[in-house]
């Protein structure tokens, strides 16, 4: 197939569908700095002229990153279901655009079709889309999750607890257990980026969140986010192991890097289903992504990195997990320069995981050296929360002591609530009426001295 727009007086031409997809992306400092990105406006718009004409069908014969060197190619093409892409195979990307829009796409229709959905065509039609485009489509899609709660219904916005501490202090970890406990925040998971990675220190951490899960009988799961080798070691030395965390990306390659590959993926979700520790449901999995990872490992074979981005979500769709999230703005201004392309980013990637049945929240994030600032943040998430994200994170003051970046607060997450009447998972709901935390109106109450968390909260973390 050709690819070649006349803009003008000048001809534009594509080496390939890869260089197309690079140039009709919206401008990002990560693209720049690998030299696939357009040069002018125009040039851009010659490629996304380029881009609307191609049949959704070529997607599955122009393949970005070679089938026989690249295993997440060869997952994409060979877990695609035929029957459900039927329904739109006669598409161009245009015309896939269109019917996204249209109210012939209803959220059972995009539900049936999701299968038959490759991260390209996803990563296509969000370049020909804008902003409101990507909002009104991912909020048509509704992906559900199960485990010790439910994550994902429509008119629901989850929350991951995040009580890290650079030390790994039990009472700093306690403070902001607590904190985010009493302002309705954890119903996604309390998640701990810890310091250490001793299976000892390890060990010591998932009891001392576990204890506190089941001490109160809280509706939600706890994960330590050290390497998923660790985890399966844990696993076999009997830790009370709920979600399986690790880090993946679109490339075979990158993935290396982060010393990971699909077949040990599915190893620890197999090992983590084992324990049986789900009451509700057994999704086990919970992954993180954020566009430029694989371009930072030298691993994204000449593809933009909202592409490669898009292709870990194949990964995570095809491990079922409970959550996924976008670390949006945490590798810096290198790959998302400034608060308007983390916005765009947040966006898409919000808009792809969810067209492809991944349940996606975000890390609303930005590092201190971008051209970004809370503002920014306060933009995407809001925008992110109206487009139905599934979770974001809860962090005291948003911001993270242990990881040196700004994100969102136990606040932002009470404001999304209030202005958009949302709610929590309607399990943990239910808790934190229990609780006398939240009122029968769903507002958070305040808080006494006496309360149970206080007064009860164990010894050993107090």
């Amino acid at each position: 197939m050709q690819y070649k727009h006349t803009l003008g007086l000048q001809t534009y031409e594509f080496r390939d569908l890869k260089e197309v997809m690079a140039k009709a992306s919206p401008a990002r400092s990560g693209d720049y700095l690998a030299g696939v990105a357009a040069a002018t406006y125009v040039e851009r718009m010659a490629a996304r002229m380029c881009l609307a004409e191609v049949p959704l069908a070529q997607f599955l014969q122009e393949l970005l990153i070679p089938y026989e060197s690249d295993e997440v190619t060869r997952l994409i093409i060979d877990t695609h279901d035929k029957k459900a892409f039927a329904e739109i195979s006669h598409l161009t990307v245009a015309d896939f655009r269109n019917w996204l829009l249209s109210d012939i796409a209803t959220t059972e229709t995009l539900t049936r079709v999701a299968p038959g959905i490759t991260p390209e065509m996803a990563a296509a039609v969000s370049k020909l889309m804008r902003n409101q485009d990507l909002i009104l489509v991912a909020k048509k899609c509704s992906v559900i999750t199960r485990f010790r709660n439910t994550i994902g219904l429509p008119g629901h916005i989850s929350a991951r607890l995040q009580p890290n501490h650079p030390t790994d202090d039990p009472r700093g970890i306690a403070a902001s257990l607590i904190d985010g406990l009493l302002y309705g925040s954890g119903d996604a998971v309390i998640g701990i980026n810890p310091a250490t990675d001793n299976l000892s220190a390890l060990m010591e951490l998932y009891h001392l969140v576990d204890g506190v899960i089941q001490q109160f009988e809280i509706p939600t799961q706890s994960c330590i986010l050290t390497h998923v080798t660790n985890q399966i070691q844990l696993i076999e030395k009997g830790a009370p192991v709920d979600l399986v965390f690790q880090s993946i990306a679109g490339t075979e390659l990158a993935n290396k890097s982060f010393g990971i590959d699909i077949a040990l993926l599915a190893e620890a979700r197999d090992a983590a289903r084992s324990l049986k520790r789900g009451t509700i449901g057994d999704n086990v999995m919970y992954f993180e992504t954020g566009q430029g990872s694989a371009l930072s490992a030298n691993a994204n074979h000449g593809v933009d990195q909202q592409t490669c981005e898009a292709r870990a979500y194949a990964i995570a769709r095809h491990l079922s997990p409970l959550l996924t999230n976008t670390v949006v703005g945490f590798i810096g201004p290198e790959y998302l320069y400034d608060g308007k392309q983390i916005i765009r980013a947040g966006l898409e990637d919000h808009f792809c995981g969810k067209l492809l049945g991944v349940p996606l929240g975000c890390d609303v994030c930005y590092t201190n050296h971008a051209e970004a600032d809370q503002d920014d943040m306060d933009t995407l998430m809001t925008l992110l929360a109206n487009a139905g994200l599934t979770f974001l994170m809860g962090i005291p003051g948003a911001d993270d002591i242990m990881l040196n970046y700004q994100t969102t607060s136990f606040h932002d997450t009470l404001y999304l609530r209030k202005i958009l009447g949302l709610k929590a998972a309607p399990e943990f709901e239910q808790w934190l009426k229990k609780m006398n935390i939240m009122d029968s109106a769903g507002q958070v109450r305040p808080i006494s001295q006496q309360h149970p968390l206080l007064q009860q909260f164990p010894s050993k973390l107090a």
